[in-house]
């Protein structure tokens, strides 16, 4: 074997890829593993405060949520913040702020209502806000410019005092300095070593980069919208197509908001509905966002990419077919233009605010800015077999040994248990051993027996 011969590689350094890392290393038998990252620190794209809204999402106030993926959502965010109390990272990875899915209208207010007593089980701690309440708690959402209370009927469904926010930069961080303090396991990692090229020979992957090669009995591709552009020059995942998504962020001069504030989401729209949120790393500054505009490129702020977006959407009649059926429904047609028009500039903000001013109808243009170098960019599957448009989590399990994640949003939320999908997998495909009581005992939230108060 090769001196850079190992167990497990792990291929992207976002939270997705440290999270997986953190995992083998903990629970597993598994003696070596590496980590390889394009760039020269870890989570420098979408897992980086600044890409994304830093929000524990955990079904509780997403509207886009059944009642069914809420469930499962909520035991992976508990995952994540179990993690971090048992680190005690508490004000410095994990933050709590008051959260809530604002109505605005009487069919909104209808829908928060049903909606609260349905979630309300699997979220005890959840509370249903009157106007009067939301004066209170949150009076942004309520008071318009001169003080006056809005005159549509509003209701929230939301919780205080629960964890809500992740910096998930220096989560990624954690993850990566808790693996290097195991002292009986080979855990490499190495920067600037750009993944070109994978090819299986025998039983054995051969992973050439920029800088080396290496190669691995198990590899796990978490690279974003390039997971699918390296399982495509290996010959899988012929059948899907990546449309990258692109999210951009204006933010407030101020505190404006007390908490997270969520809207409704339109059912036939597959993108994220505007909020408003505390940014951690800009002094609790509130960001509204985000907005939502196909780039063809597969990474944000950073050069090139554009040829690496053709060849991953495999561009035929399957995708026009695609864009064809988004574009025919008058609602997504006209939430495409007027995304576009939130980047045109010396329109952008007057346009932007308009729809911000359903959560806050005090704001003015003075008070927010274009968030220039905030965003990132989300991998979209287009399923061209059933000729649709995927949403949330994609992952390709060739079941030869190696595994290809493609991880829009609850991507980051979900990161631990992803890892844990992948690291059944891996053991079973290598034959070794997982410690599942550690891990349930460390990760898993208790659930009450029969009997237990709740």
């Amino acid at each position: 074997m090769t001196q850079n011969h190992y167990d497990v590689i792990v291929i992207g350094g976002g939270v997705s890829g440290a999270a997986l890392f953190y995992e083998l290393g903990r629970y597993t038998d598994v003696k070596k593993i590496c980590l390889l990252e394009k760039y020269g620190s870890l989570a420098s794209l979408n897992s980086n405060g600044s890409a994304n809204s830093q929000t524990i999402h955990c079904g509780d106030i997403e509207t886009n949520y059944t009642l069914e993926k809420a469930a499962k959502v909520k035991r992976t965010a508990k995952m994540v913040e179990r993690y971090c109390l048992q680190h005690g990272y508490e004000d410095k990875v994990i933050f709590s702020h008051q959260k809530m899915a604002l109505g605005v209208g009487y069919e909104e207010v209808d829908y928060i209502k049903n909606r609260y007593k349905e979630f309300k089980s699997l979220y005890p701690y959840l509370e249903l806000y009157t106007k009067e309440k939301l004066k209170e708690i949150e009076p942004a959402v309520v008071l318009d410019k001169d003080g006056n209370e809005r005159p549509e009927d509003i209701v929230a469904m939301g919780a205080q005092g629960e964890y809500t926010t992740v910096d998930f930069k220096a989560l990624s961080d954690s993850f990566i300095d808790n693996t290097l303090k195991i002292k009986e396991k080979v855990t490499d990692i190495f920067f600037n070593n750009e993944v070109i090229n994978i090819q299986k020979i025998g039983t054995t992957y051969h992973v050439q980069t920029t800088m080396s090669q290496f190669t691995a009995d198990f590899v796990v591709v978490d690279a974003g919208a390039h997971s699918l552009y390296l399982a495509h020059k290996m010959g899988h995942a012929l059948d899907y197509g990546c449309l990258p998504m692109a999210g951009s962020f204006y933010m407030g001069n101020r505190k404006i908001l007390n908490g997270k504030v969520y809207m409704v989401q339109n059912p036939k729209l597959p993108f994220a509905a505007l909020h408003g949120d505390p940014d951690i790393l800009v002094n609790g500054y509130t960001r509204f966002g985000p907005t939502a505009l196909m780039l063809p490129k597969l990474e944000r702020f950073k050069p090139g990419t554009y040829l690496d977006f053709f060849k991953t959407l495999r561009l035929d009649w399957n995708v026009v077919k695609i864009f064809i059926d988004l574009l025919k429904d008058s609602d997504i047609r006209n939430y495409v233009l007027k995304n576009f028009m939130f980047e045109v500039p010396l329109i952008n903000k007057k346009l932007f605010i308009q729809d911000a001013r359903k959560i806050v109808p005090s704001l003015s243009e003075e008070d927010i800015s274009y968030a220039k170098g905030f965003g990132g960019v989300r991998p979209q599957i287009l399923d061209k077999t059933n000729q649709r448009l995927m949403l949330g989590e994609a992952s390709v399990n060739t079941g030869e040994g190696i595994i290809f994640n493609m991880t829009p949003s609850p991507g980051a939320t979900s990161c631990l248990g992803n890892a844990l999908r992948d690291v059944e997998a891996i053991c079973e495909y290598l034959d070794i051993n997982f410690n599942k009581e550690l891990f349930e005992e460390e990760l898993i939230e208790k659930q009450p027996t029969e009997g237990e108060a709740l």
